[in-house]
């Protein structure tokens, strides 16, 4: 008979994933779409990042670290990085610009695999972008919670 072995933990081979997608939003900031991508980092390494969109069966790509961009797109996109979010920005956009729009996110050395997140873009269903998510995006909830509070003790006062 063989000597039982006592069962040992096996090193996990699969690494966590060092970022993952968690929303995708878009909105009409005027002519012009915004596509946010919010994610949670877990590592310092680069980010890259490829926005596409679907629309007949093919996938065209409109900003990109990843891969090459179509030319169509070149001259109306670009993209903004903040701490946690990735802004595609298209101008000009039209009913010609819909599709299934798709951001996909990769930090380097992350053998895992590339996130992926999917959001259909109908320009008569988009909402107006909000003029304060960028102040919500760069400022904690607690200071601005912090800010509120003497507002919302001045309504309570005038309903004294």
């Amino acid at each position: 008979l063989f000597p039982v072995q006592p069962l040992l933990p096996l090193p996990v081979l699969q690494a966590a994933h060092c970022q993952m997608i968690k929303d995708l939003s878009a909105c009409l900031l005027g002519q012009n779409l915004r596509v946010d991508c919010r994610y949670e980092n877990k590592t310092d390494n680069p980010l890259t990042y490829e926005f596409s969109i679907t629309k007949d069966n093919r996938k065209h790509v409109i900003h990109s670290t990843i891969s090459v961009s179509e030319n169509i797109y070149r001259s109306r996109a670009n993209v903004t990085m903040h701490k946690n979010l990735v802004c595609l920005h298209l101008q000009s956009f039209t009913t010609s610009d819909e599709g299934i729009y798709m951001c996909e996110l990769k930090a380097t050395n992350d053998y895992t695999g590339n996130q992926i997140k999917n959001i259909t873009v109908i320009k008569d269903k988009l909402e107006k972008c909000a003029g304060f998510s960028l102040l919500i995006q760069n400022t904690s909830w607690l200071l601005l919670l912090l800010l509120s509070l003497p507002l919302l003790q001045a309504v309570d006062f005038v309903s004294l």
